[in-house]
Parts: structure tokens; sequence; C-alpha cells
């Protein structure tokens, strides 16, 4: 009996250290860096209250993340998220360059041409542009594989054999052609009456053009000389420049003949020491009249010349009067007018190429007058003159030779009043 009670004794206090064991933690060392990931108390439901005390550590807790409404502009940054770069399916050297289509590898010598212009910030990139007029741009962006690129000494192309080609009878009339300046003579008129024609039509050559309303002809010196004669003595004649243009083979020149035209665009109100003081009239203004670019290019041999014109002209036709009403003191309305211009504008953009022993001849059709409107015998604004005039607005294009040889004669004067900007890149 007694030995029964003891072992009862016995398995009891077996059990109640067990359970000891189990509740309470074992205590390690300070020095010693702890590798169990400490307890996160249960989230805190709305309404209950938190021990001032103690706050349980944000390691391992995901933070909160704002909802952002498609209505909210305000947070427009958040939503940019930072691009994941592409792979590359194939990288390295030129070697690893395809070829499927034969392509090959090619530089070019340009520094004889760039070294002779002066004045003129990046000179080889005309050669890129007239490389990319008498090819086209889209074939360097699409199959076959194609690389273009030029420095001030060295032009690289990565391309066909036959597109090679291309590229070395452009690049062949910079570097082995002229490099002395030459002289572009050009003369804008205007008739308002297109009956020229009439008396000179046999004479002239036409020429196909791109551009609708556009004729173009050709015709020797003597005969552009008689016909410039014949319209001189026209009564609607009017001479709007005739500037003669000192150029770079292959190099662009602006021509241009502006003038501000202002109106009453709209009205603010005054303010001083946050006093209300008045209205202000807010003047708006249009450059009126043309811009004329030339990009000429000349034959190695110098017979023939390839000039891309592009031609803007703008002209206020008339002003339109509104009448706006302008809240005053004590409830009084003042009434004022604004101006809406109605504007006439005329776009050209064409490639020709001529003999240099001709004269290029074209007509704009009637069109808004690339000048101001025809003056009266005495020199001054004809008052009876309708603003917004419409004319045949003619340009007469003529290679005069080297400049060398035009400054002896003295033909290079600049006459009218045309502004000249040389080097614009076309």
């Amino acid at each position: 009996m007694i030995a029964r009670t003891l072992t009862s004794v016995l398995v009891w206090l077996a059990v109640s250290q067990i359970a000891a064991a189990q509740t309470v933690p074992t205590r390690e060392p300070a020095s010693a860096p702890s590798t169990q990931t400490p307890a996160v108390p249960p989230p805190v439901v709305s309404g209950e209250s938190v021990d001032g005390n103690w706050r349980a550590p944000d390691v391992g807790k995901q933070r909160a993340v704002a909802s952002l409404s498609s209505s909210d502009t305000s947070l427009d940054a958040h939503r940019v998220q930072p691009a994941t770069p592409a792979v590359p399916v194939r990288s390295g050297g030129k070697d690893m360059l395809p070829n499927d289509q034969g392509q090959i590898w090619q530089q070019y010598d340009i520094s004889v041409y760039t070294s002779h212009i002066k004045g003129t910030e990046n000179p080889e990139q005309a050669i890129i542009d007239w490389i990319l007029r008498e090819t086209g741009t889209e074939v360097w962006f699409k199959p076959p594989l194609g690389l273009l690129n030029v420095s001030a000494t060295t032009l690289s192309v990565y391309h066909t054999p036959e597109m090679q080609q291309v590229v070395a009878d452009v690049v062949g009339r910079f570097v082995n052609g002229t490099q002395d300046a030459h002289v572009l003579g050009l003369r804008v008129v205007a008739v308002d009456n297109p009956g020229w024609r009439s008396g000179f039509l046999h004479r002239l050559q036409p020429i196909t053009v791109q551009s609708p309303g556009i004729d173009a002809w050709l015709l020797s010196k003597e005969d552009a000389a008689l016909l410039l004669a014949d319209l001189r003595r026209r009564a609607d004649f009017r001479e709007h420049s005739a500037p003669n243009l000192v150029y770079f083979n292959g190099q662009s020149q602006s021509v241009t003949n502006l003038r501000p035209h202002v109106y009453v665009r709209s009205y603010h109100t005054r303010m001083q020491d946050n006093v209300w003081m008045g209205y202000d009239i807010e003047r708006g203004q249009i450059q009126e009249g043309f811009a004329l670019q030339v990009s000429p290019l000349l034959s190695q041999d110098e017979r023939t010349i390839d000039a891309v014109l592009k031609c803007n002209v703008d002209q206020v036709e008339k002003l339109v009067s509104v009448g706006v009403d302008l809240p005053g003191l004590n409830g009084q309305v003042q009434r004022a007018d604004i101006q809406v211009p109605q504007l006439v504008s005329w776009r050209l953009h064409e490639r020709f190429r001529w003999p240099t022993s001709q004269v290029l001849l074209l007509s704009c059709g009637v069109i808004a007058s690339p000048g101001p409107d025809r003056q009266t015998t005495l020199g001054i604004p004809n008052p009876f003159a309708r603003g917004g005039s419409r004319s045949d607005a003619l340009l007469f294009i003529e290679s005069l030779g080297k400049a060398s040889q035009a400054l002896v004669t003295g033909s290079t004067t600049t006459l009218g009043n045309a502004a000249l900007q040389q080097g614009a890149r076309y």
C-alpha cells in the first residue's frame, strides 16, 4: 500500500515538471543574438485601446498602401512605375551586325569639304541632309539594317552595296566637286493679273511640279531678262526682293521679308494695390510676309544644279472686329472691340534640277501677296488699295557662277529689304 502511494506521488511530480517546462520560456544570454522572429501582437480592431508603454515593432509587418482613385489627379506621380529595361536578344561589336542582304561597312573622308566651310556650325550636316533627300528617310529605319553617322571629318555608312553607291554619288558631289563659294540670284516679284503668260508662254519650257497649283518653267537668261523688263512696265508690278545669295555647295540659305502686323487681341484687368483700375489692351502680333529657304547643290562639273525650295507666305487678309462687354464699377458695362485676324497662307516645298545656263521660273498662282500692297508713284502706300490683296507671285532663280568672279563684276550687291541668313539648316 505504501509502495503504491509513493509511485502515485512520483508520477504526479514528473507530470508537473513537464508542464512547467512547457509554459516557462528559456531565457538566453544577452550577448547572443536571437534567431527567432519576435512575436507580433494581433492587429488592433477599431475601437480597442493599446497600451501606451509598448508598441509592436514594424519588422515583418507589411505597410499599408493608400489606394489611389482614378479621379485623384494629385497622386499621379505615384502611379509612375520604374520601367523594366529590355533585354537585348543579341549584342556585340560590329562583327555581329547582321548582313543577311550583303550589307557592308564603309567610311568616307569628308574633311576636304568641311575644312572649307567657314562661319557655319556643323557643315557636315548638309551631307546627311542631301543623302536623306536622295535615298529617303525610311530606308534607314526598316530592313535591311542600315546605319548612317557623320562627324566633322568622317561619314560612316552601313548598308547594301546598292545603297552604298547612291551615298557615294552624293558624297562625291561634296568632296570631289567645287569647294569655292558660288552665287545664286533670286528675285521675288508679283503682278496682280496673271495675263503676262499670253505673250511669253511660247518661250517657256514647262517642267513637272508635284505641288498643286504651282507652275515651273525653264527659260534662257536672255528671255528671262526680256520677261522681267516687260513685267516692270506693268502698273501692277511689284518687286519684293532681289538678293544674290553667296553659298557653299550644299549649304542652305534663308531669305526673309517679314513685318509685324499688330492687332487688339483682348483686354485684361489692371490692378494697383488690390484696387481695380480699369482694363489694359492686350495686343497680338503676326509676322506678315514671306520666308524662303534654298538649299542648292551643284554637280561635279557645275553644269547642273539641284535646289530644294521651301517658301512660306502669310498675310492678314483682314481683321474681323468683335464687340465684347467689359464689366465696370457699380454694375456698369463698358463696350469694347477686339480683332480676330483672317489669315491667308501659302506653302511650297519642292525640289528642282535644271542646267546652270538657264533660269528657273516659278509661278505660285494667284495667292496672298508676299509683300505690302502696291504704292503710289510718290512711293507712299496707296490709300485706295484693299488689304489682303491677291497677286501672281513669281520667283526667278539663276546660278551666277563663282563668287570670286561675281565680285569682280559687282553682281553680288543685295537689293531690296530682304534679310539674309547664311548657313541655316534646311
